[in-house]
């Protein structure tokens, strides 16, 4: 697989463009923290990115299926590096507002509502049409994906230090331009998909999913686990600000944890998922997943916080790869766009809700008291959600089993 050219170009792309966007998931909250002190304006503007995908992700699947994922992603990196740049410039020219700064990572947002799905959509033509390649595929991006989570948040973390938030935001815009070179010279497929039958409309991804006796349930249940982890990434960057000295160097470190255990994690589903019952895998890392995270609602020195958030990240690939195997390859091929946008959609639908929740609940309790919620809540839904894998896991082994004896 590593000797495939387009595979080697998009982890290329995402290990520069994610590191950037990995510096700007520390900037841009530590920027707002530092000039309002409120951690309701932080949900507001990390709401402001998200919301988008909620918005515009199912009309988008339309979009992409016209252009093809290749061509959306370049045309998502030409107008995510404007937009980027533009935000410093605002405030080194004296008029970044917060209502302008709300209104710049909403653009942004909507970029990366095409640019995601896309990167995940263009997998199937460049490894095949087998599951378990296109879900070693996607934990090998996402082991990529991991890295910068790692670097991104330590080098933004020294460059607060030693200059401004906004020049982390410069930087990011830079690996924009880096992913749009790389995918136009070394990445190929990403070819328009004709819109057939079942294929057509803007909701047709929805009703193959409301349809589909494992995805429906399983979005449904994704949707709520998205909100309460958004919640998370909320109460890590206040914990470092209001309980670690406000120090953006712990702040890189507890992000960077993330990436540390999430890196461990695909690289273990990178050999795992070539050979294991995926909906088991799946079903089993997450509710192993929240369990770390009980121990974030007592205090605790920021070395030992990074354990736990990197524990609780460990087990995200697992999860993730087997899910994007399943459901690519489950899906025709005519209806991918739309239903991997629409995907996103739902799964994204009440994020907006989870930054904005636990904003406001961190301005008026305890901030162990939001950590110990958001643990006893991720438990019981990804009990759930596990419950949906396995039940369907079970209802697969029934079916077959006629076949079997036949044969």
């Amino acid at each position: 697989m590593f000797r495939n050219r387009s595979i080697l170009g998009l982890i290329s792309a995402e290990l520069v463009s994610l590191t950037g966007t990995s510096m700007t998931f520390v900037a841009l909250p530590w920027f707002v923290l530092a000039t309002t002190g409120s951690t309701a304006k932080v949900g507001w503007v990390l709401a402001a990115e998200l919301a988008p995908l909620a918005l515009f992700g199912i009309l988008s699947g339309s979009l992409v299926a016209r252009l093809g994922a290749r061509r959306s992603m370049l045309f998502a990196d030409a107008a995510r590096g404007p937009l980027m740049t533009l935000v410093p410039i605002l405030w080194w020219t004296h008029h970044l507002s917060f209502a302008a700064l709300l209104g710049a990572t909403f653009a942004i947002g909507s970029f990366a509502a095409i640019y995601f799905p896309s990167s995940r959509l263009i997998l199937p033509e460049v490894v095949g049409e087998d599951e378990r390649l296109v879900a070693r595929g996607g934990a090998i991006l996402g082991g990529a994906a991991q890295i910068t989570l790692i670097l991104g948040p330590v080098l933004a973390g020294v460059l607060i230090a030693a200059t401004s938030p906004a020049t982390v935001l410069v930087v990011d815009a830079g690996t924009y331009v880096f992913s749009f070179l790389v995918i136009a010279f070394a990445v190929s497929g990403g070819k328009r998909v004709e819109q057939t039958g079942a294929a057509k409309g803007v909701l047709a991804g929805l009703r193959f999913l409301a349809h589909d006796p494992l995805l429906g349930p399983m979005l449904l249940v994704a949707c709520l686990i998205n909100m309460l982890a958004q919640g998370l990434i909320v109460g890590v960057n206040a914990l470092a600000y209001f309980h670690y000295g406000a120090n953006a160097h712990v702040a890189g470190f507890l992000f960077g944890s993330f990436g540390v255990g999430a890196l461990a994690g695909a690289l273990v589903a990178q050999q795992i998922a070539a050979k294991a019952d995926l909906l088991k895998l799946a079903a089993f890392a997450m509710v192993a997943m929240p369990l770390p995270l009980w121990l974030l609602a007592i205090a605790m020195p920021w070395g030992a916080a990074m354990v736990v958030i990197g524990a609780f990240a460990f087990f995200s690939p697992l999860v993730n790869a087997p899910i994007i195997g399943i459901l690519t390859v489950r899906t025709p091929a005519a209806l991918r766009p739309k239903v991997m946008t629409a995907v996103m959609t739902v799964a994204s639908i009440a994020g907006p809700l989870g930054f904005l929740a636990a904003g406001e609940a961190i301005g008026r309790v305890s901030i162990y008291s939001v950590f110990f919620v958001i643990a006893a809540s991720l438990t019981g839904v990804s009990v759930a959600f596990a419950l949906v894998l396995l039940r369907n896991r079970a209802a697969t082994d029934i079916v077959a089993m006629p076949d079997v004896a036949h044969g």
